[in-house]
């Protein structure tokens, strides 16, 4: 089938995983420019931790959650408890935060289309 990506696999090294300023780590997983249509990241925020308020710029995004307990907070949205099986979706520009409320790491997939792109975030705080 035409447009289709690459058939293969991806395999991310832990030790690429890396500290942002929005106050979680971050493992790409998959974030290529020659697969502009989706990203995928593995996120990770620790006990007691707060992201920074912020928003993507023309990037959707949906937060798949594997691990821990938080609260995410969407702009114009009331705040929601999340776990683990809950998908979190987050349309473009949209201000978002995310809370761990428990004690061990909230850990989530972070799936953005298209790609995702620093250029496109934006701190709100």
């Amino acid at each position: 089938m035409a447009g289709l990506i690459n058939a293969g696999v991806v395999r991310a090294e832990e030790s690429a995983e890396y500290l942002t300023d929005e106050r979680c780590f971050i493992l790409e997983l998959a974030n290529d420019q020659h697969d502009p249509k989706a990203s995928i990241s593995r996120a990770r925020v620790t006990p007691g931790v707060t992201t920074v308020q912020h928003r993507v710029r023309a990037t959707e995004e949906r937060y798949v959650i594997l691990a821990g307990r938080g609260i995410a907070e969407i702009g114009g949205l009331e705040p929601q408890r999340v776990g683990p099986g809950d998908v979190v979706l987050i349309p473009a520009g949209r201000p978002q935060r995310i809370a761990n409320i428990g004690n061990e790491d909230l850990v989530f997939l972070c799936i953005c289309t298209p790609r995702f792109e620093w250029r496109n975030y934006e701190s709100l705080e």
